[in-house]
């Protein structure tokens, strides 16, 4: 059964572009989703989209990146380095062309938006939420999905969402939550996308809240080269490595792999719009 990979970035793997296509079509693994995290990482999803028909983009600045460009923060996202503080005035910039390249027909969504606080301290909050509630913005006027990063801040996520009024599309990309978060999210309609954690020994939790998410608001994704699954953990992940961890994910629903790919390349169609 052919199925998508929901948040990859081809751009930190190794490899050529078509040879990564390819590996992954060949277990079936037909579409990917390749996200973007900074302005150059963003730039380059449109681009990659735009040359291969089985590639759709999303574009954003990741949310350790928003207080890197406000604060100059060294331990941002960014894969340029530090920077000096550009202020406020250098985000809303970032955050235009964003808007712009969110207008692109290949790009499906936007993100990886939202909050992370394992990365970024206090004296960060403030720039990431103003990134976040921009980019929801964004994704609303154009119509697009948002992709959102949710790392160690489930409550703020959610609130923020409530307080701007979420896009017709909302993926929590990497779910991290527990079962009662995925309840929040399956009554909110949230899409919910896991990775290949789900199938560490020490995951119990996401397997519980993957139990409880109904079949309809799943997404399978890698987050290439990251999150490797079982029994390869330790190894780059990559594309080619989805059937792993939907074949877990099939476990824990009690579906077959059949029926769960079936679904997920579903959802992932309409989720992207493709």
């Amino acid at each position: 059964m052919p199925v998508a990979d929901a948040h990859t970035h081809l751009d930190m793997q190794s490899g050529t572009v078509g040879d990564a296509l390819a590996k992954a079509a060949s277990v079936g693994v037909t579409t990917v989703v390749q996200v973007g995290c900074d302005i150059a990482g963003s730039r380059w999803a449109a681009e990659t989209a735009a040359a291969h028909e089985n590639v759709w983009a999303t574009v954003a600045l990741h949310p350790n990146e928003a207080p890197r460009i406000v604060l100059g923060d060294p331990d941002g996202w960014s894969r340029q380095g530090a920077r000096e503080p550009g202020g406020e005035t250098a985000l809303d910039a970032a955050l235009a062309e964003i808007d712009a390249l969110a207008g692109l027909p290949q790009v499906r969504g936007v993100g990886e938006t939202g909050l992370d606080y394992f990365r970024t301290g206090p004296e960060g909050m403030a720039a990431q939420e103003r990134s976040f509630r921009r980019h929801i913005g964004i994704a609303k006027r154009h119509g697009k999905a948002l992709v959102i990063h949710d790392r160690e801040a489930h409550r703020d996520v959610l609130r923020v969402l409530d307080e701007e009024g979420a896009p017709g599309t909302v993926v929590f990309h990497c779910f991290s939550g527990d079962a009662e978060m995925a309840k929040v999210c399956a009554d909110k309609g949230y899409l919910m996308s896991f990775a290949g954690n789900v199938t560490f020994k020490n995951a119990q939790p996401l397997r519980d809240a993957l139990a409880v998410a109904p079949v309809e608001l799943l997404l399978v994704e890698t987050d290439a080269p990251f999150l490797t699954p079982a029994p390869y953990r330790g190894r780059p992940n990559a594309p080619y490595l989805v059937p792993l961890t939907l074949r877990a994910m099939a476990e824990v629903k009690g579906v077959t792999e059949d029926v769960l790919a079936e679904a997920v390349a579903a959802n992932t169609a309409r989720a992207f719009g493709y």
